[in-house]
């Protein structure tokens, strides 16, 4: 199971509209002065800057659409916006930045002889175990703080002030993740949370038609691809068939027994009549964004891939080896934008497919798989 944060933010297609420029300066909010070398970006998007030794920056190649733009600096408190970008370049006003009160105290560190095992399972479960995460790697491990608390059986981990650097040679990114949230527990129950800004790495042609031809992989039957495809009211176009499922809890069900016949629910599957987006979306009062809800749960599959059944998730026989994922929700909806990203991530449980999907599988909030077919 997966509760998954990626905050991706509601873009227009760029064809439709020239690109931007962002530019602004930030300064120290307690003696004016500017700050150097802060991270300026637009988060989970290719567009991000570095101030200069006047602290001024410029965003290039802004495709319009809402934005959370993002500054993080080391010895100050992170600021964030919503803006909307158009047509026109935007001039930013001046941003304080405040600094972070820092209480001394004395501190005995003590090797933890657990660091490397605890790094491993962080790493796994954060890169994913696909065939993308085994072309993932972390470039400076060292920023990230793991730990594990064997009383609540509970990993958690986070980096500090710093990026956790990824460089992903199978979508062809670079991607600077600031964690700020992560655990996984004894139920399996898994969540992160942070910021990110995405680079593309150089290479040769062939090497770019390959990423082009992977990111395409990743996008189709995505949480994004179906989210969008809601939107357009093209599910079933798209290759998604959505059906009802029912869950009720199993009274017999003992948490922690193995057993063929120890199943949490009792579940059924109506496959007829097939949901649209009609029966289980509709727009909100607020533009750019939509709300998802169901009484039950949404069972999607992606019937333009076939996979190896995933035995982790309910999947009778009447339904093929397509990628599956169930949403479960834990509030009455949850919201999502033009991007098909949820915007608040705690209202919903992805297991199956989407559940799987990690930071080897993370695509950039402009992209746009027209461009990665060449159209």
């Amino acid at each position: 199971m997966l509760k998954q944060l990626l905050l991706l933010f509601f873009i227009f297609p760029s064809f439709c509209f020239a690109q931007v420029l962002i530019t602004g300066k930030i300064i120290n909010a307690d003696d004016k002065k500017p700050v150097a070398n802060a991270s300026v970006f637009l988060n989970n998007a290719i567009v991000g800057d570095k101030t200069a030794d006047d602290g001024t920056f410029t965003l290039r190649n802004v495709k319009p659409g809402q934005y959370t733009f993002i500054v993080t600096a080391v010895g100050f408190e992170t600021h964030s916006i919503t803006l909307m970008a158009g047509t026109a370049n935007i001039a930013l006003p001046e941003i304080s930045l405040a600094p972070k009160t820092i209480m001394l105290q004395e501190v005995n560190i003590k090797p933890d002889p657990n660091r490397q095992r605890n790094y491993d399972d962080f790493k796994r479960l954060f890169l994913g175990t696909s065939a993308n995460a085994a072309q993932c790697k972390i470039l400076n491990p060292d920023v990230v703080d793991v730990d594990f608390d064997s009383k609540k059986m509970v990993l958690s981990a986070s980096s500090r002030d710093d990026f956790i650097e990824v460089e992903n040679k199978a979508l062809g990114y670079l991607i600077k993740y600031k964690l700020t949230a992560f655990s996984y527990d004894a139920k399996h129950m898994f969540y992160y949370e942070g910021v990110s800004v995405f680079q593309e790495l150089k290479g040769s042609k062939g090497q770019q038609r390959k990423w082009q031809k992977n990111r395409m992989v990743a996008y189709l039957g995505s949480s994004m691809h179906f989210l969008r495809s809601v939107i357009s009211g093209q599910t079933d176009k798209d290759g998604f068939e959505v059906l009802r499922l029912v869950r009720k809890p199993n009274p017999n069900y003992k948490e922690g027994r193995m057993g063929a016949n120890n199943y949490k629910y009792n579940q059924s599957l109506y496959t007829k009549p097939a949901l649209t987006p009609a029966d289980f979306s509709h727009p909100t009062d607020q533009p750019g964004l939509f709300a998802i809800g169901f009484t039950d749960c949404l069972y999607v599959i992606f019937k333009n891939k076939r996979v190896e059944t995933d035995l982790s998730v309910y999947h009778p026989i009447e339904v093929p080896n397509y990628p599956v994922t169930i949403l479960a929700f834990d509030e009455l909806y949850a919201f999502f934008d033009h991007n098909g990203i949820i915007t608040n991530p705690h209202s919903v449980i992805f297991e199956g497919d989407w559940g799987a999907s990690r930071v080897a599988e993370m695509l950039p909030v402009d992209y746009e798989p027209e461009k990665a077919n060449g159209k």
